[in-house]
């Protein structure tokens, strides 16, 4: 079977408003004067997931319901301008969309519409089952009408990861997409235990890998019943903007697992990528290339040979 698709993206398709504010959390007042602004640009999880293995050199597929407004033209714009296939079936409620709000320091908090999803919102069976016969792999969002998608997926055969995002390792709603994914991403934001939580991940599912993302403090990886420390990368130019950062470590760490890379050095991509990301403004949505993501591992490396 030809597998033409390296990396098909499921669902996280989407439009963030960007508020600039000066403090998080910010404080109750009557008015803000907001500088440099407000701006509405394409870009949720799916997609920034999509544009960067995409920008990594992976052939990339994205599919997700989207609304026929303003937003969701936003989206189809950002796809067809970075060169990226998009497959979009009609979200009757429209186009997902959120506020961020980025303090001075990158951090931010994220309001996100529920308005938008219907409890009968699905992806199209059959051009999910012929989009994943055709991948190598797939990446699952952890929005509603993905979770329907997962038995079609692992009957076509294609290896899945996914992000659980700020998982409080309780909440039974993430537990299909934890428990189907052979590769789990998740924050360690809301875990008190999170080398216990990313066990159990592994014993009660499918996965071969668990990743916990820790911000500054790095990342926690499991593999081969083994936690090891991740270190943070320092991001050659300064922090503006954290948004997309965990998107970007699971870009680079799918980019080296379809490689063929050990899951150390998976990481390590992930950590490069998710750096480079946190130097991007959040009203843009670039990602790291593959030289220079190879061109910083190798010089990581290196250090660490020499030290």
């Amino acid at each position: 079977m030809s597998r033409d698709i390296d990396v098909l993206v499921l669902g996280g398709a989407g439009v963030d408003t960007i508020v600039h504010v000066p403090e998080l959390p910010l404080p109750f007042a009557d008015s803000y004067m907001i500088r440099p602004g407000i701006e509405t640009r394409a870009g949720q999880t799916g997609d920034f997931v999509a544009l960067g293995v995409h920008a990594l050199g992976l052939r990339t597929h994205h599919l997700d319901l989207i609304g026929d407004d303003h937003e969701g033209e936003l989206v189809r714009a950002l796809h067809r301008d970075r060169g990226i296939a998009l497959t979009d079936a009609l979200q009757a409620g429209g186009t997902k969309r959120a506020v961020n709000l980025v303090g001075p320091d990158g951090r931010r908090l994220s309001l996100y519409d529920e308005s938008r999803s219907r409890e009968s919102d699905r992806l199209p069976e059959e051009t999910v089952r012929t989009l994943a016969a055709a991948s190598r792999h797939a990446h699952v969002s952890i929005t509603y009408p993905c979770a329907f998608a997962l038995p079609a997926l692992r009957e076509a055969g294609v290896t899945l990861s996914t992000d659980l995002h700020d998982w409080d390792g309780a909440n039974p709603y993430h537990e299909p997409f934890a428990h189907a994914a052979d590769v789990v991403f998740l924050s360690a934001t809301a875990l008190a235990d999170p080398e216990r939580t990313m066990r159990r991940i592994v014993e009660r599912g499918r996965a071969e890998v668990v990743v916990a993302t820790a911000g500054a403090d790095g990342a926690y990886l499991l593999a081969d019943d083994e936690v090891t420390h991740i270190p943070a990368v320092a991001p050659r130019t300064p922090v503006v903007d954290t948004n997309g950062a965990g998107d970007a470590f699971a870009a680079g760490f799918i980019f080296g697992r379809l490689s063929g890379e050990p899951p150390k050095r998976c990481a390590r991509y992930g950590a490069v990528a998710g750096a480079h990301a946190c130097t991007v403004p959040s009203t843009r949505t670039d990602a790291i290339g593959r030289d220079e993501l190879l061109t910083q591992v190798a010089e990581l490396e290196s250090a660490s040979v020499t030290h």
